[in-house]
């Protein structure tokens, strides 16, 4: 990871915000680092991030999809190691949404990349 690129140092200073218990701020990064993506790449980044900060459950799964949709149209292989996490949000969105079946299949790819989803 390029932690030069502008969209990556807006997604650390975000994630630093975060465990600062500074969300207000978090989001205005993450809000930022969208704004600011030149390709596939970064608004696959900044997406992710940003789904964070949604409001509602429909709102998060959005997010989580578009970044998605970036990541699958990157054609990049910096993404690659990211797909674990897509899919891991993208299940728990699902999970969110009430949609038991759709959440399962992104878990089963996060662990098939590794990733583990924890019952709670």
């Amino acid at each position: 990871m390029d932690i030069q690129n502008p969209v990556i140092q807006l997604c650390i200073e975000g994630t630093r915000a975060e465990f600062e218990h500074r969300n207000h701020d978090a989001q205005q990064c993450y809000q930022q680092a969208w704004e600011a993506h030149t390709d596939d790449y970064e608004a696959c980044i900044a997406a992710h991030y940003l789904a964070r900060f949604q409001k509602t459950p429909q709102e998060i799964l959005h997010w989580n999809q578009i970044a998605l949709k970036h990541a699958n149209a990157a054609h990049d292989e910096r993404i690659i190691d990211f797909y674990a996490s897509l899919y891991l949000n993208l299940g728990h969105a699902y999970t969110l949404n009430n949609n038991p079946i759709e959440a399962q299949k992104y878990y089963d790819l996060a662990a098939h990349l590794g990733l583990l989803h924890q019952l709670d």
